[in-house]
């Protein structure tokens, strides 16, 4: 599909959108509706919803006809939009997925593991990935992703790594990568697939940030291109989706097809929201019209904002010379890091500066860095802007050398990987206490503790809990960021396993 649309052509059935086509269909056939929505078809829709949905949209918000077929079992416009979407992106079979790409990692991890099976996770890994360990019954084997010193942020595991990892563990059913990362940095795949499959095991791969990668020669490979067995990829981050719109994406005979789309529907709701559907199947129309056009035109928006920070006094920002380390392959060039470490300012007082201050939103800031997504809706005005914003920050705080920003970078590595105690699902149903978190040293993890964005685990369900990570965390909490996850968010105390009493 790639090379048919660099060659400027275009398989005709990519220009429909057959699930918008049966709704519309539908809503206009008139049939007098008592079914559900409640609403029917906007008919008792409250002011606020209308003004929000707009009538046409509330109109064809029906389910379950006839016409619009079924997403456990489809066989007309579903079944059809599924089959276009696998085209464009060169997988055999695509999953439409309204439970966001959390619903689709869980589908992937139950339709591939069983209870018992090892598989070879990232540290940095979404926390949607340990949450589909739990579903499947499965036992991780936690990676320590490379790390980079010169911005503090972790990047991409080794493929040396998962050799050791496969050396070490060769009854290990399948790896669950993350590629690429939240920082749009991408590790070799292909290697990584070539040593995995000689051991007769899977590559899994969460694909969040990478659904639009197949669409520009400037960005690296899809995983499926890579040799992925199945990518779950979030069609709304990067795409034009509306928000919970993903697919999951599979190639291969290594995966049983019907194992995969039975947990997909259990996984999902039997009562899936039309207009999610539909703006996946229009996300993918819109890709195969002019996916290289716009995504090529993101690109280069990045570059421009990419080369107008490294010019500017105290910010920085990597591109894809740096990706020349262990884990570090290729960079999507639409992320754009920029370092304020020159600034004296934490990455979270930055990101609370041009929101108030300018009116810029970032994707997400951490201890020294913000990150800032340039996608296909983007063009020269919001990129110009951008980086104004960026230059006056740059002017207005230069010279700063805060004690927060001191403080974050003093432990800005990742505390080394836990060792895993007990396996997630098994902590997740044990019975539980609640300790005095800065107590919690030797203790087992009962929930899982986060920054977010970008919500990866530093603790984890299972995790022996150690003082590094205590410490980290508490560096992190002071300068600001966001807990995600434990019961207390505060984190005055953590939920542990309860220990035996004699």
């Amino acid at each position: 599909m790639k090379e048919q649309q660099e060659a400027g052509t275009l398989d005709a059935r990519q220009r429909r959108a057959p699930i918008p086509e049966a709704m519309r269909a539908y809503a206009g056939d008139g049939a007098l509706a008592f079914h559900t929505p409640g609403h029917k078809q906007g008919l008792g829709a409250h002011p606020l919803l209308r003004r929000l949905i707009t009538a046409e949209g509330l109109r064809e918000e029906v389910s379950l006809m006839e016409e619009l077929d079924d997403l456990h079992e489809p066989t007309m416009c579903i079944k059809e939009a599924e089959e276009l979407a696998a085209a464009l992106y060169g997988a055999d079979h695509a999953y439409l997925m309204v439970n966001g790409t959390t619903g689709a990692i869980h589908a992937m991890l139950v339709g591939t593991l069983a209870p018992g099976d090892v598989v070879l996770v990232p540290r940095n890994a979404h926390r949607s990935l340990i949450g589909g360990i739990v579903l499947a019954g499965a036992v991780p084997v936690y990676l320590q992703p490379e790390f980079d010193a010169a911005y503090g942020i972790p990047m991409g595991v080794a493929p040396e790594t998962v050799a050791r990892a496969i050396e070490a563990h060769p009854e290990a059913r399948a790896a669950a990568l993350v590629y690429p990362t939240y920082y749009g940095v991408t590790t070799d795949l292909a290697a990584i697939a070539h040593l995995l499959h000689a051991h007769d095991m899977l590559l899994l791969v969460d694909e969040a940030h990478g659904a639009h990668l197949r669409f520009s020669g400037a960005l690296p490979p899809q995983a499926i291109d890579c040799g992925a067995d199945a990518a779950a990829q979030s069609t709304h981050k990067l795409l034009g989706a509306m928000t919970q719109g993903s697919l999951l994406l599979t190639r291969g005979a290594r995966l049983d097809e019907e194992r995969v789309r039975e947990a997909a529907s259990l996984l999902q709701t039997t009562s899936p929201n039309q207009l999610l559907m539909a703006s996946i199947d229009i996300a993918r129309l819109q890709m195969a019209e002019e996916g290289r056009a716009r995504v090529g035109r993101a690109v280069r928006l990045a570059q421009m904002v990419r080369r107008a920070v490294n010019g500017i006094p105290g910010l920085a920002s990597f591109g894809a010379e740096a990706m020349t380390r262990p884990g570090m392959s290729g960079l999507d060039l639409t992320k754009v890091t920029v370092s304020v470490r020159g600034l004296g300012l934490t990455g979270v007082a930055a990101e609370q500066i041009l929101r108030h201050t300018y009116r810029v939103q970032c994707e997400l800031s951490d201890a020294e860095n913000l990150l800032f997504i340039i996608s296909y809706a983007d063009t020269e005005r919001e990129a110009e802007r951008l980086i104004e914003a960026l230059r006056d920050l740059a002017r207005t705080h230069a010279g700063g050398a805060g004690g927060e920003a001191q403080e974050m970078r003093e432990a800005r590595a990742l505390p080394p990987v836990p060792e895993t105690a007990c396996a997630p699902r098994a902590a997740f149903f044990a019975a539980k206490e609640r300790v005095p978190f800065d107590a919690a040293a030797g203790r087992i993890a009962a929930e899982q503790v986060m920054f977010y964005p970008p919500g990866v685990p530093l603790l984890a369900p299972g995790d022996r809990v150690t003082a590094a990570a205590i410490d980290y965390i508490r560096a992190m909490q002071r300068a600001g960021r966001k807990v995600v996850g434990p019961e207390d968010p505060q984190l005055r105390t953590l939920k542990v396993l309860r220990e035996e009493r004699s």
